[in-house]
């Protein structure tokens, strides 16, 4: 099945992550439990995720401010991406400047500017540990010749905790409104196993409904979470189409690579031999196809 058969919005849509835990309490009661200690109620939350469309690689979830921190959390469903510190990287100057607009960055005086924390809760089918660290630090290529700092002169944490069933659960059950979203999730895989799409989801609202979990949710946005949800089981299929056809690729270029090496190995043994037999660069060139610098390269290991 190829990316235009998934029919999917590839800019930015709201997620049904980003909308439960863009309610202020909900939010608040999920960083509590994952810094595991309650928050000041006197800590003003302001969120400022940005709104604009992003093409769905570089999108954030829920980005705010707390007590003179910037926190930007994400929800993570598909294969671990190492690449995700560059992303939020390129994301958190995208927050600070929204935060920052009023300031004159070219002042004598510094600017008093929020702290950053990165945090990805992870709920995707692989295997994963309870939690990990990614550091932007590690995509740093090589130095070749140049003694490298000790420490980075940038680098970007980031915290992902695995939160699928069985990981991470005092974290989870300190959260009733995330521990809602991981059994709805559960839901809609097993459900996935055996149904379409449309028929999972409403299964898995019911099943949710039923037994008292996100009741408020699903019943106050309605459609809006349905079509939030299409989206969003789409998207990841699309993501992994999109995976599956670049290894695909990767695989057949590799392929591709080994056959052309192949070809060219064989057709330096057969100038290499013709060399041998004392014929003439200009005529080995002929037949082969290899260029004049090539043969003679050759004729110079061989006399080597």
């Amino acid at each position: 099945m190829g990316v235009d058969e998934v029919n999917v919005n590839r800019m930015y849509k709201a997620s049904m992550f980003s909308a439960l835990f863009s309610d202020l309490k909900a939010l608040r009661e999920l960083y509590s439990a994952i810094e595991g200690i309650p928050l000041n109620p006197d800590a003003q939350i302001a969120i400022n995720t940005l709104s604009e469309a992003l093409y769905m690689e570089l999108i954030n979830d829920i980005s705010f401010t707390i007590d003179n921190k910037l926190v930007i959390l994400l929800e993570h469903q598909s294969t671990i991406n190492p690449n995700m510190p560059l992303r939020l990287l390129m994301y958190l100057g995208r927050v600070y400047e929204k935060i920052l607009a009023e300031e004159n960055l070219y002042s004598e005086k510094a600017l008093l500017i929020p702290r950053p924390e990165f945090i990805v809760l992870y709920n995707g089918p692989d295997s994963c540990p309870d939690v990990q660290t990614l550091r932007l630090s590690d995509l740093f290529a090589p130095l070749a010749g140049l003694k490298p700092e000790a420490i980075p002169a940038a680098d970007i944490v980031v915290t992902m905790y695995n939160i699928n069933q069985g990981h991470n659960e005092d974290m989870v059950r300190r959260s009733v409104t995330l521990q809602g979203y991981n059994t709805f999730v559960a839901q809609m895989r097993d459900n996935l196993e055996k149904m379409p799409l449309a028929e999972a989801m409403e299964t898995s609202i019911a099943y949710c409904i039923n037994e008292h979990i996100l009741v408020d949710f699903f019943k106050e946005h309605g459609a809006e979470v349905r079509n939030m949800l299409i989206t969003e089981w789409k998207t990841e299929k699309a993501k992994e189409v999109w995976q599956r056809e670049a290894a695909e690729k990767g695989r057949e270029e590799g392929r591709e690579e080994g056959r052309e090496e192949g070809r060219e190995e064989g057709r330096e043994e057969v100038a290499k031999n013709l060399l041998a037999l004392g014929v003439s660069p200009a005529t080995v060139s002929k037949a082969t196809g290899l260029d004049l610098k090539t043969i003679k390269s050759l004729s110079v290991a061989k006399i080597g």
